[in-house]
C-alpha cells in the first residue's frame, strides 16, 4: 500500500512538471487555434500618452533612452516623457534635466524607495490619458507606442504588452543565450494567451494601460504583474502586440539572472496574494487557466521536481523506476557540469541548458521561500553589462 502511494506521488509530480513545460504550451496552442478572438485594432487611434521611465543610476544609458523616446513616431503634442529617478546618486538626474526643453520631465524620489514607489509618484503627476511603462535600457523601435495604443480603441482592453527582445552581442555568455531561448518561449506563450483570452501580466520594459486603471501599489509590489491582475479583476483583458518592439540587454552572468529571477518570483507570488480574486476561475476563466498554468504551477515546479526525485529514489528497487531515477540523476549531473564550466563563452548546450533549467527552478524555490517568509525587497540593481542595445534596433 505504501509503495502504491509513493508511485502515485511520483507520477503526479512528474506529470505536473511535464504539464508546465510541455502540456500547457501544446494545450494552449490548440485552444488558441480553436477559440482565437479576432479583433482588428484601430491604427488611427492616437490618445495622449505619458511614457514613464524608471531609473536608478542610469547615467550610461539615460541620454540614449531619452533620444530614443524623442525619436518615436508619435505626435509630440500627445507624448510626454517622464523620468522617475529613484534617488540616483550619479549624473542621471542632471542628464535628464538637460532635456527639459523637449517636454521631458524629471521626478526624483528624495530617498531610495524602489521602482514601484517611484511609479506611484510618477503616475500621480502624469498628464497622459494612457500610460506606457519602460525601463531605462529598453530601446523602442519608432512605431512601438503606435502599435501598443491601437488596441485601446477596443473598450474591453485594459492593458497591452509589447515585445521585449534581447539585443544580440558577439561572444555573449551562455547565460545570455539561455535567457534568449527562455524568452522566446515566453514570447510565444504571450502571443497564444492573447489569442486565446488575455495575456498574463505585463513587462516592465514595454507595456501600456489605461490611466484610470492604475491603482497605487505598495513599495514591495511588482507593478507589471499586480497592476494587470487588478485590471483583470475589473473585467478588462490584456493584449500582446508583437509589433511593439523594444530591445534590452540580457544579464551578463547566470548569477545576475538568478538574483533577478528570485526577486521577481517572490514579488510575483505576493502579487497573486494581493489580488486573490484572480484565483477564482469564474472571474475570468481563460485568464485564470493561463495564470495557473503559466505562472503559479511553474513557480511550484521545483517542489514537483524535488518530490518526483525523492519518490523515485524510494522506488529504486524496481528496475523500471531505477531507469527513471538514473535519467533524472544524469540530467542533474549535466547541470552540475554546466555549473562547473560557469561563464565560459563556449559551452555545449548539453551542459548549459540543464544548468539554466535547474538554476531557474532553484530561483523559483528561493522566491517561494522569500515570499513565505515575507522577505520582499522593493529596490533593484541593474544586471547588464555596459553597452548599448541601439545597434540591434538598426538591424
Amino acid at each position: 500500500m505504501r509503495g502504491t502511494i509513493i508511485e502515485a506521488i511520483f507520477w503526479a509530480s512528474g506529470a505536473s512538471v511535464a504539464y508546465v513545460y510541455i502540456g500547457y504550451p501544446l494545450l494552449l496552442f490548440l485552444l488558441a487555434r480553436l477559440t482565437a478572438r479576432t479583433t482588428k485594432p484601430n491604427e488611427s487611434f492616437l490618445p495622449s500618452i505619458t511614457l514613464l521611465i524608471s531609473a536608478f543610476n542610469e547615467e550610461s544609458v539615460i541620454a540614449e533612452k531619452i533620444e530614443n523616446a524623442l525619436a518615436l513616431d508619435y505626435p509630440t503634442e500627445l507624448l510626454e516623457v517622464l523620468i522617475v529617478s529613484d534617488c540616483s546618486d550619479d549624473d542621471t538626474d542632471s542628464i535628464v534635466r538637460s532635456y527639459a526643453s523637449h517636454n521631458v520631465r524629471l521626478i526624483r524620489q528624495q530617498e531610495r524607495l524602489g521602482k514601484t514607489a517611484g511609479l506611484n509618484l510618477g503616475v500621480s503627476q502624469a498628464r497622459g490619458n494612457f500610460l506606457v511603462f519602460s525601463d531605462a535600457n529598453a530601446m523602442y523601435q519608432p512605431d512601438a507606442i503606435r502599435q501598443l495604443v491601437k488596441h485601446f480603441a477596443q473598450p474591453g482592453v485594459g492593458y497591452v504588452v509589447g515585445n521585449a527582445r534581447y539585443a544580440k552581442k558577439a561572444g555573449q555568455a551562455a547565460s545570455a543565450e539561455s535567457e534568449g531561448i527562455y524568452w522566446k518561449l515566453e514570447t510565444w506563450l504571450k502571443e497564444k494567451e492573447s489569442e486565446f483570452g488575455s495575456v498574463v501580466g505585463g513587462d516592465g520594459a514595454i507595456y501600456a494601460i489605461r490611466g484610470e486603471l492604475y491603482s497605487p501599489l505598495r513599495p514591495t509590489d511588482i507593478n507589471d504583474l499586480l497592476n494587470p491582475l487588478q485590471i483583470i479583476v475589473r473585467n478588462y483583458r490584456g493584449r500582446y502586440e508583437p509589433s511593439a518592439i523594444c530591445y534590452e540587454d540580457a544579464g551578463d552572468s547566470f548569477e545576475k539572472e538568478f538574483r533577478r529571477k528570485v526577486r521577481i518570483i517572490s514579488r510575483s507570488l505576493n502579487a497573486v496574494r494581493r489580488a486573490p480574486r484572480v484565483l477564482l476561475p469564474w472571474t475570468q476563466p481563460r485568464h485564470w487557466f493561463a495564470l495557473m498554468s503559466h505562472k503559479v504551477l511553474r513557480w511550484l515546479a521545483p517542489v514537483f521536481l524535488i518530490v518526483a526525485l525523492a519518490a523515485n529514489l524510494f522506488l529504486w528497487h524496481s528496475p523500471v523506476y531505477r531507469v527513471f531515477a538514473i535519467l533524472q540523476l544524469a540530467f542533474y549531473f549535466l547541470a552540475a557540469i554546466g555549473w562547473v564550466l560557469g561563464e565560459r563563452r563556449q559551452i555545449s548546450k548539453a551542459f548549459y541548458l540543464p544548468y539554466y533549467f535547474c538554476l531557474m527552478n532553484l530561483a523559483s524555490l528561493l522566491g517561494l521561500v522569500k515570499f513565505l517568509s515575507g522577505s520582499l525587497s522593493p529596490t533593484w540593481q541593474t544586471i547588464r553589462q555596459e553597452g548599448s542595445p541601439r545597434a540591434a534596433i538598426q538591424k
